[in-house]
């Protein structure tokens, strides 16, 4: 098998094992949002600490990289506890689609922090998945969902935050940090801030609910290791649209588990920001062809 089918096959398995994640959480049933997000991150802690510990790596970040990996953990806290949220209070496949714009927030942080030149494609994009996420979030007065949906953008900004800030950090040649340390610390520190909330506001929860968080965890480090090894096999120009059929399988997942159907508009907005994946993901080929060749 060649590495670019290597790595789509890693990234079909990143979005199912996500795709599972947030089901999990929402099976998880009434629980605050940073509660659930505390066991999650927990497991993911333990995960990337023993992969650490199994390779050999020391726990030890580089200075210069400090506030990089802060501003990671803090965005993709913010992030994590706002995609809950929205799980929790949305149609499954609505949270995930709105959880999906990360990539486009990214492009757009990656040209207002890291000072990247934007590409015209790359702006239409960008333009058209926001106009797609508007039939998701459909903001009228009437809309009983308009703060669950606000909330579950705020989570995909928070995330394209925190994948600019991966980026960074996987750029910087020798200065670069390695996965399962940025996975590490981004755990710790959101286990840390969620940890207060915790002790201060504890639900308490009976054997079903503290499964399905850990299965929750297991699964989210799961997606956490299998997408990195992803980007390890092939660029993301080659296979990063196949992480959209984690939309599918939570369409799935929430039509059988939950009974759950998203509405014409949120379909709509579905297939915007697909068809602004599919496109950006074509135009960006065609670009490193068009370099290549000279």
């Amino acid at each position: 098998m060649s590495k670019r089918y290597r790595g789509i096959l890693c990234i079909l398995t990143a979005a199912f094992c996500f795709a599972i994640m947030n089901a999990c959480v929402r099976a998880a049933g009434d629980l605050p949002a940073m509660q659930k997000a505390f066991f999650r991150n927990m497991v993911a802690l333990v995960c990337a600490y023993l992969v650490l510990k199994r390779s050999g790596t020391p726990v030890r970040w580089k200075k210069e990289n400090f506030w990089l990996l802060f501003v990671r953990a803090a965005a993709g806290t913010v992030g994590v506890v706002c995609n809950f949220y929205a799980i929790d209070h949305l149609v499954l496949s609505d949270a995930t689609m709105l959880n999906k714009m990360s990539p486009f927030f990214a492009i757009l942080f990656s040209f207002l922090l890291l000072k990247e030149n934007l590409k015209l494609y790359q702006v239409i994009a960008v333009v058209g998945s926001f106009v797609g996420s508007l039939f998701i979030i459909k903001p009228t007065f009437s809309n009983m969902d308009l703060g669950a949906s606000l909330i579950g953008l705020l989570g995909g900004l928070g995330a394209g935050v925190a994948y600019t800030m991966v980026h960074k950090l996987g750029t910087k040649g020798d200065r670069g940090e390695k996965s399962p340390l940025i996975v590490l610390f981004f755990s710790a520190f959101s286990c840390l801030v969620t940890l207060p909330y915790l002790l201060l506001f504890y639900h308490p929860m009976d054997w079903q609910q503290i499964l399905f968080l850990l299965l929750a965890g297991v699964a989210g480090a799961g997606g956490q290791f299998a997408i990195t090894a992803a980007y390890t096999y092939a660029p993301a120009r080659d296979i990063s649209v196949y992480d959209y059929t984690q939309v599918i399988f939570s369409a799935i997942l929430g039509f059988f588990l939950f009974q759950q159907l998203p509405d014409r508009y949120s379909v709509l907005g579905y297939v915007l920001i697909c068809g602004m994946g599919v496109y950006m993901f074509l135009m960006t080929r065609r670009s490193v062809k068009q370099e290549q060749m000279g």
